[in-house]
């Protein structure tokens, strides 16, 4: 498959999987080394805000650009035609933005430790994200709250019901943003 291909290979998948866990370990790597002397706890708060952030993202992401915006909406209606096909961004554009939009500004904003705990969190909501679609779609669910998860996003992929439950990790932002009807 094409390097730039929105249908992924199972070798892609993993291959995506195992970026951005080896890209979250250097990162949280980077974070401890560069941290200040007993800031521990501060560095923990920003990794959970990092997490929080992610799953803002995730949500407005998914409502407003794969479900608004052309050409990504096209792209993603694809996704909802075939929704246990293996299609999402190439690893390569979600590493190119991710650095360009997150790492870069926060490093030059706030410093590379602050920098490093805030995109950890936000890579550890990636990777949870990543996990929780696939599981969503071709995994078993073996606990009420990831079978609550599926039923949910399985409302999202129904003919006509694609405006409503934009969270995949989470259902927050669906009931504070009352899309979760």
């Amino acid at each position: 498959m094409p390097a730039f291909s929105f249908e992924h290979s199972p070798r892609a998948q993993t291959l995506d999987s195992l970026f951005f866990g080896s890209a979250l370990v250097a990162t949280a790597t980077w974070t401890a080394l560069t941290m200040p002397a007993s800031s521990l706890a501060p560095t923990l708060v920003l990794v959970a805000v990092g997490t929080a952030a992610w799953s803002a993202a995730e949500y407005l992401l998914h409502r407003f650009v794969l479900h608004g915006l052309r050409p990504f909406s096209e792209w993603h209606a694809q996704h909802h035609a075939r929704p246990t096909a293996l299609i999402g961004t190439p690893t390569a554009i979600n590493a190119a933005l991710m650095v360009a939009l997150i790492g870069t500004p926060l490093w030059v904003l706030a410093g590379s430790w602050v920098a490093g705990a805030l995109s950890s969190g936000f890579l550890l909501g990636y990777l949870a994200y990543s996990w929780m679609h696939h599981t969503l779609h071709h995994g078993r669910c073996r606990s009420a709250w990831l079978s609550q998860r599926k039923q949910s996003h399985a409302v999202h992929h129904m003919p006509g019901r694609g405006l409503s439950r934009f969270g995949v990790t989470t259902g927050l932002w669906d009931r504070v943003l009352r899309t979760d009807q």
